[in-house]
């Protein structure tokens, strides 16, 4: 196999459910991909480091070591990119204070780079996606659950410790669905996680009246999801549309809270979002009318994002890029 002669660089990206590496160039983009199940449950931390050891390290055969410029890690929080340390994330029980930027580093003595899934992906449709062009950009993962990467003055923006755009946390309404630990917030309305809630306590209480639902039965209530309701929506279910519209309607009054505070150019809106953007945006774009200040609403585009299935990818590569690059 001929060798590559060019500098590449490694994205690492650390799921609960499956990790993978994907090799890259300073143009973004992606020459090979390997993936692999995490499953941490069942082995620590240092287990599935060496089988990312071991991938990379087959990769030399076609890709120098030498050519190797830097590495780029995604993986939920909480962690601190500023001393490259993971401490304990849910979906990775035993990673806890993992050095995970100084194992890579002493391995493979080049830069290495991490930061949480949200800022990752904040980057990757900042510089390769629906945000590209932008100085300032809010990306919102409205995925499992509700979380965000800011872009400001043309640079991430992290906080002081790393807890900058966690966003899920805020409270929309003194009661509703969890999450985050707090009824009411965000990503308890926009989330899968939320919604699943919310549906089960509409749908629950229209049996308790007596009325029918279409797409759920009694004996299926507590295995409703976010999916099904979306397919339901999508399918025209009158209970299921009234479900999205809740959310969608708080999803507008936290769009509207972050374009009055930050003033950006454009919100990106990933997975849920971006895969029924026809059933969300007409509710969140009427509340973010009602809500927002409009001089700040009249700048800034609600974009469904880009990247698709591939985003955790380029974000991982995008993390070693941006290092070197700003």
């Amino acid at each position: 196999m001929q060798k590559v002669d060019s500098e590449y660089y490694l994205g690492i990206d650390i799921g609960g459910t499956k990790c993978a590496v994907v090799v890259g160039d300073g143009d973004f983009n992606i020459h090979r991909r390997i993936q692999f199940d995490t499953r941490t449950a069942e082995r620590g931390w240092q287990k599935i480091v060496d089988e990312f050891f071991a991938h990379i390290d087959n990769l030399f055969s076609e890709f120098p070591v030498e050519k190797l410029s830097g590495i780029g890690i995604s993986c939920g929080g909480p962690l601190d990119s500023r001393k490259g340390m993971i401490y304990s994330p849910p979906n990775l029980p035993g990673w806890d204070n993992v050095p995970i930027v100084k194992v890579f580093n002493e391995k493979y003595q080049v830069p290495v780079a991490i930061q949480n899934d949200a800022n990752a992906c904040a980057l990757a449709e900042w510089l390769m996606g629906a945000g590209k062009g932008t100085r300032n950009m809010i990306f919102l993962t409205f995925g499992t659950g509700m979380g965000s990467g800011l872009i400001l003055d043309g640079r991430l923006y992290t906080g002081t410790n790393d807890l900058g755009g966690e966003v899920g946390h805020i409270r929309l309404a003194k009661d509703g669905p969890v999450g985050f630990g707090k009824a009411g917030s965000f990503e308890g309305f926009c989330s899968g996680g939320g919604i699943a809630q919310l549906a089960k306590s509409i749908v629950s209480e229209k049996y308790q009246r007596g009325d029918k639902v279409g797409f759920c039965t009694p004996d299926e209530l507590e295995e409703l999801d976010a999916k099904k309701v979306a397919i339901a929506a999508q399918n025209g279910d009158e209970t299921a549309l009234e479900i999205i519209r809740v959310s969608a309607e708080y999803l507008g009054r936290g769009l509207a809270v972050l374009i009055d505070v930050l003033n950006p150019e454009c919100i990106v809106i990933g997975s849920i979002y971006s895969r029924n953007v026809e059933l969300f945006k007409p509710h969140a774009e009427r509340i973010l009318a009602e809500e927002a200040i409009p001089s700040a609403l009249e700048v800034c585009e609600i974009k469904p994002a880009l990247l698709g299935d591939s985003i955790g990818d380029y974000a991982a590569l995008c993390v070693a890029l941006y290092d070197e690059k700003f």
